[in-house]
């Protein structure tokens, strides 16, 4: 591999710590603050130039994340203060093939030391493979990041027609309908205020015994909180179950379209299966009743969400109850309004399913090419790469 260095990652690039920024300085505006898990807020002024490159010191270890605008690392945090010439994208893939988890392990002080990283020895090729490889791996990730984007948008419009139709009632032909009196203020005529458990089955989970190993690693996808996406479909989960797993535990197998809702410690996450899962016990899955489809069903839980987090109850943590659902109040729209609007969002609903699985196509094809990149095992030095100008910044 011609051009390719052996040196020590100080030699490379320069880490320093972030800096401190309690919420009581933090003043509403436009530039990210960086922690050890991501961007975790906005602030009005920026401690670091961009492009950034930042790792987290304490906490989260081994994400890096890539800044493309002047940002704030915080204290939690590792940023790059200087690059010595190399090229700020590629030095991003770079990080994430170090293993960082083990150097904290090795530490008698749980977490990263800079200048123990600054001793790595490290493998690197010349400026213009650098180059290359940063322009074939950010080719994915802006795929992704487009199909967010995209995703972000199908999602607010879906909510918005929700609110548009059952929260402000001007659904179709809404000027010749009558409203009337109810406990939560006037409703559609022909429309009821019932509890939530009139227009959907509330159902729980439970997980089999982890110790016994005949009931992991299986082909059933077994749902845990920690697997809510930021998307509200759920394409897969970190654990899995067997079929006698499944028999060994309080959960049913939940259908596709199945909504599961976090109902301990953090409560509140609602998702949609994209396919067949069971769930552990901190969730509930609800199915919709006679004349409740699931789609509707999925906006009108999301509607309630500030509801179930104020009314939650548990002697040591938030908890949602069963008789939190039997205790909220919805209005119970007419069949016709409900079959209309799912037909009207479902094609958005499915192209979002859609992209979620390209994304999920495009994250594993970029991981699987990352190491062979950075280790040179795929050399890219003779080819004949076009590179787009926002990447050689």
């Amino acid at each position: 591999m011609e051009g390719w260095i052996e040196c020590s990652l100080g030699d490379v690039i320069t880490l320093k710590r972030g800096y401190d920024l309690p919420h009581k300085e933090r003043k509403d505006g436009y530039v990210p603050i960086v922690s050890s898990s991501g961007i975790s807020g906005l602030h009005n002024k920026a401690k670091v130039k961009a492009p950034g490159v930042v790792t987290g010191r304490y906490g989260t270890l081994g994400e890096v994340f890539y800044i493309e605008k002047p940002y704030w690392p915080l204290n939690t945090t590792l940023y790059i203060q200087e690059f010595k010439g190399n090229h700020p994208r590629f030095i991003s893939y770079f990080l994430k093939t170090l293993d960082f988890a083990s150097l904290s392990a090795a530490a008698a002080v749980p977490g990263l030391n800079r200048n123990h990283l600054h001793l790595l020895p490290v493998h690197l090729p010349p400026l213009p493979t650098q180059r290359k490889i940063a322009s074939i791996l950010s080719a994915y990730d802006d795929l992704i990041e487009n199909n967010m984007r995209r995703i972000k948008i199908l999602q607010e419009m879906a909510q918005n027609l929700y609110r548009e139709w059952f929260v402000k009632f001007r659904f179709p032909a809404y000027q010749h309908t009558r409203f009337t009196d109810s406990p939560l203020g006037q409703i559609p005529e022909g429309w009821e205020v019932v509890p939530f458990t009139e227009i959907a089955d509330v159902l729980s989970g439970g997980t089999p015994k982890t110790s016994v190993q005949e009931y992991w690693g299986g082909s059933i996808p077994f749902f845990a909180p920690k697997d809510a996406p930021e998307s509200f479909y759920v394409t897969n989960t970190e654990k899995t179950i067997t079929e006698i797993g499944l028999r060994k535990c309080n959960s049913k197998l939940y259908p596709k379209d199945t909504i599961f809702i976090t109902a301990r410690g953090t409560v509140g996450k609602v998702v949609m299966l994209s396919t067949d899962m069971a769930m552990n016990q901190s969730c509930y899955a609800l199915r919709g009743k006679q004349g409740i489809s699931q789609l509707y069903l999925f906006w009108a839980t999301l509607e309630q969400v500030d509801y179930l987090k104020k009314n939650t109850g548990g002697a040591t943590f938030d908890t949602i109850v069963v008789d939190t659902f039997r205790r909220m109040l919805v209005a119970k729209p007419d069949n016709d309004v409900v079959v209309q609007f799912s037909q009207l969002i479902q094609p958005g609903m499915e192209l979002i399913l859609n992209l979620l699985k390209k994304n999920t196509t495009l994250r594993r094809t970029r991981d699987l090419l990352l190491p062979r990149l950075i280790s040179g095992e795929l050399d890219v030095s003779e080819l004949d790469i076009a590179i787009p100008e926002k990447a050689d910044e």
